[in-house]
């Protein structure tokens, strides 16, 4: 098994890590590994020389996706004073089950697409769509705010995998311009959390409208 592989593959266990976990403080750090490894993807996945932009864009996106998106999330997570997810819309043994079943599927899929070559690895696009999946999931299946603004950055760290795994090559200033609107979003959606809770004493998206209909 190559070197793209094995990352792969470590990537859709971080997913099924996420899946099965109610600790948000161990999904921000599973969402710090993941962010890390994919900021490694620049130096592996290129088809030309190493260049200058080749390592800084790296750098740039460990710094933010393995550093500064996990800090903001844990400051928001000791501000909100939430520790776990504790009555998801869908449990966690579903999760599991259809986490694998997706598993299943993004494997088949890709198996009856013809990518252009060459490809990163025969593993990336699958493990690809799956991180996207697990993202979307995470959004829609979750009640804590918090949980869903993980996922929405697993969910981008999903779309950079499946430009990674086809060797997109983009310009340094396009990556640093999407680096930066996720920044953007994740810090916005962090101050919402926070006057959220200070306002309705909670964060669970699904409670918003009943304590407002008692206000």
């Amino acid at each position: 098994m190559n070197l793209p592989d094995s990352i792969m593959i470590f990537l859709i266990l971080t997913n099924l890590s996420l899946l099965a976990s109610s600790r948000l403080n161990a999904c921000i750090k599973t969402v710090a590994i993941q962010g890390i490894i994919v900021g490694f993807l620049p130096l592996i996945a290129t088809k030309c020389p190493l260049t200058i932009y080749s390592y800084l864009l790296a750098i740039l996106i460990i710094t933010v996706k393995g550093i500064l998106f996990p800090y903001l999330l844990r400051y928001t997570l000791r501000s909100v004073d939430v520790r776990r997810e504790i009555e998801p819309f869908i449990g966690y043994g579903a999760s599991i089950i259809i986490g694998v079943i997706a598993l299943i599927m993004s494997f088949w899929l890709c198996r009856h697409i013809t990518f252009p070559e060459p490809i990163l690895s025969y593993t990336a696009p699958a493990a690809a769509f799956f991180t996207i999946f697990c993202g979307l999931f995470l959004i829609v299946s979750r009640v804590k705010a918090l949980t869903q603004v993980i996922g929405y950055v697993v969910f981008e760290n999903g779309i950079y995998m499946f430009g990674s795994a086809m060797l997109i090559e983009q310009s340094f200033l396009v990556e640093l311009g999407i680096i930066l609107d996720v920044f953007v979003v994740v810090f916005i959606m962090g101050i919402m959390m926070f006057h959220i809770s200070r306002a309705f004493d909670h964060i669970d998206t699904n409670k918003l409208g009943e304590s407002e209909k008692k206000g």
